[in-house]
Order: structure tokens, then C-alpha cells, then sequence
């Protein structure tokens, strides 16, 4: 793979396929979930780009330690890589704890269970149609005191 592709079309993780700037991920986030499972929440939203883009956001609180975290989103980008997404911005939260801090930092166990979680979200978000940026409304009539 060249590294001066855009990652169009292809299995690699460029960064025109991130979501990287803190707006970015804030537009994103305004939308309400797109889809939830046991430990990972999705938004989507339309994108005018010819490809995907993915964000992934995980917190401390809910995996405590670096290797856990480094792990779902390791097995998260996996994921996003081998589906073939519409022109969508994805972003992946993790919601609830994975492991506690006297249990193994992860496990083939663990990452077997991620995979399935994600790859639901990642096929439930290829066939819904995501919710396109809310335009703002006019504002409420006035209400009438009695």
C-alpha cells in the first residue's frame, strides 16, 4: 500500500478516513445514537466525502487500563476496514465497562466477544439510513398565560 493514498477503495487506515479534529467529533456526537450494544454506542451521520470515516472514543472509566483500550480500538478499525460502509461518519463509544482491573487486561475471550458486538454495528449501520444534520427549527409560538 503507497502511504500518499487517499484509502479509497481500500483496506488500509488513512487518515482522510478518521475522524480527527475535535468539531468533527462534536457534530457527530450532537445527533442522538444511531444504534446501541452491550458496551458500544453509534453515531452516524452523512458525509460529503466518497468514503467512510471512523472515530473511536474510549474512556478510561469504563477501561481502566491502556492495553484494553488499545485493544477495541485496535479490533475496532479492524472492523471498519473490512466493511464496506456508505459515505457515512461513524463514531464508536464505548458506554460500559469491558473488564474489571483484577481480571485480565484482555483475552481472546474479550476480543472475540468485541468483534461480534462491533461487526452487528458496523452491519446494522450499512443498512439504516443515517439521520442527516439537523437543520435548526423556528422557534416555539409563544405560549399564552392564562
Amino acid at each position: 500500500m503507497s502511504s500518499g493514498s487517499t484509502g479509497e477503495g481500500s483496506h488500509d487506515f488513512a487518515r482522510v478516513r478518521r475522524i480527527v479534529k475535535t468539531d468533527e467529533f462534536s457534530s457527530v456526537f450532537r445527533l442522538r445514537p444511531t444504534q446501541k450494544s452491550a458496551h458500544f454506542v453509534l453515531y452516524t451521520r452523512l458525509n460529503e466525502l466518497p468514503h467512510a470515516r471512523l472515530g473511536v472514543v474510549v474512556a478510561k472509566r469504563f477501561a481502566p487500563r491502556a492495553v484494553t483500550r488499545n485493544t477495541i480500538k485496535r479490533v475496532t478499525r479492524e472492523l471498519f476496514r473490512q466493511t464496506s460502509l456508505p459515505a457515512i461518519d461513524c463514531l464508536i463509544r464505548l458506554a460500559k465497562p469491558v473488564n474489571s482491573k483484577d481480571g485480565p487486561a484482555t483475552t481472546a475471550k474479550l476480543k472475540a466477544a468485541l468483534r461480534v458486538e462491533l461487526a452487528r454495528l458496523f452491519a446494522q449501520a450499512k443498512t439504516a439510513k443515517p439521520p442527516k444534520p439537523a437543520l435548526p427549527s423556528a422557534p416555539p409560538p409563544p405560549s399564552e398565560a392564562p
